[in-house]
């Protein structure tokens, strides 16, 4: 009975603040002469802030326009937003800065659902030995990491100096098919240097630097003790193949939204998707070496408290991941 009063209770709140909020938009509107799409546009600057807001307007309406506007074809868009405007009976030519605000929102909002479904399409893709442009991009990846370093032959126990855990990478791409080669070798290709310096200390791993505040709580026999232990490394394709599992979780979850729609002028594409990737790469590095790990079996606990750091700074709207693949300034315009 009391399970029963209490969901009862719940749902004549839901209601009942349901009602509320309709009732506090038609007030508003009544108040100000504007639809909550034109109030979030005009008081809302560009980015995840706006185009969040803008999102769950439409998704939370009771008009399947709305509803379906989250959904349809890039090219469909501008007919979409002239059916929104005639809808909210918006002069366009009294409210022109309106359109195109909208327009930009709806780009990202349609680009980030076609970019789930791309990602996606690329993850289920798997390894296929037989397929000429597979080995391909896979011998590419060895040649952009080992430039000085020539593959004896495609089956070789040098596929572990890049971070394989056998003679024959295929198997390795189980989890994530084609999507962890391509950001491995987008990786290695784009962004050569630092990835071929991220596998050599993968291997040649070292300690982060000690601070003084740090070194007066250790005791001199603890000290002693740590410049003697081994710093330890991991695996580098192996590693790059589950940073892009976090990747693909992180933009399926939504929580990659905030970064893309402040990047991403119009819609996020599969580069955008890359990028993300690369500078997760960096700071997973980075964070690596500040955990300081006893051995590789702590990879799960360092890769979950790397993963909760991500997503708690994808929970400010302002937040950008890659500040230097930041959105061209038409963007600030709109």
């Amino acid at each position: 009975m009391k399970h029963f009063l209490r969901m009862l209770v719940q749902v004549c709140l839901y209601f009942y603040c349901k009602c509320l909020c309709r009732c506090l938009k038609f007030v508003v509107r009544k108040l100000t002469g504007q639809c909550e799409l034109q109030r979030i546009c005009y008081n809302t600057k560009p980015g995840a802030s706006r185009t969040m807001k803008i999102e769950m307007s439409l998704r939370s309406s009771k008009n399947k326009l709305l509803q379906n506007s989250v959904s349809v074809h890039p090219d469909a868009i501008e007919k979409t937003i002239d059916a929104i405007m005639e809808l909210k009976k918006i002069n366009p030519d009294v409210n022109p800065q309106l359109g195109v605000s909208l327009q930009a929102c709806l780009l990202q909002i349609v680009g980030y659902r076609n970019l789930i479904a791309e990602v996606e399409k690329l993850r289920r893709e798997p390894y296929d030995s037989e397929d000429p442009q597979h080995e391909e991009m896979l011998l590419k990846l060895w040649k952009c990491l080992k430039p000085g370093s020539p593959l004896e032959a495609r089956i070789s126990k040098q596929w572990c100096e890049i971070g394989f855990q056998g003679d024959d990478p295929k198997t390795d791409f189980r989890g994530m098919g084609l999507l962890g080669l391509y950001n491995l070798l987008y990786f290695a290709e784009c962004d050569s240097a630092a990835a071929q310096q991220i596998l050599s200390d993968s291997i040649q791993p070292k300690y982060r630097e000690v601070t003084k505040e740090e070194l007066s709580k250790v005791s001199k026999a603890e000290w002693e003790k740590k410049k003697f232990d081994k710093a330890i490394g991991y695996s580098f394709a192996i590693v790059g193949i589950n940073i892009t599992d976090l990747a693909y979780n992180l933009l399926v979850s939504g929580a990659l939204k905030t970064h893309f729609y402040n990047v991403a002028p119009e819609a996020p594409t599969l580069s955008h998707f890359q990028q993300t990737f690369c500078y997760l790469m960096h700071e997973f590095h980075k964070f690596w070496i500040e955990e300081d790990p006893l051995d590789i079996m702590e990879f799960n606990r360092v890769r979950e408290k790397f993963h909760k750091r991500i997503i708690k700074q994808l929970q400010n709207p302002n937040m950008a991941l890659c500040p230097h693949f930041a959105a061209s300034e038409s963007l600030i315009n709109l």
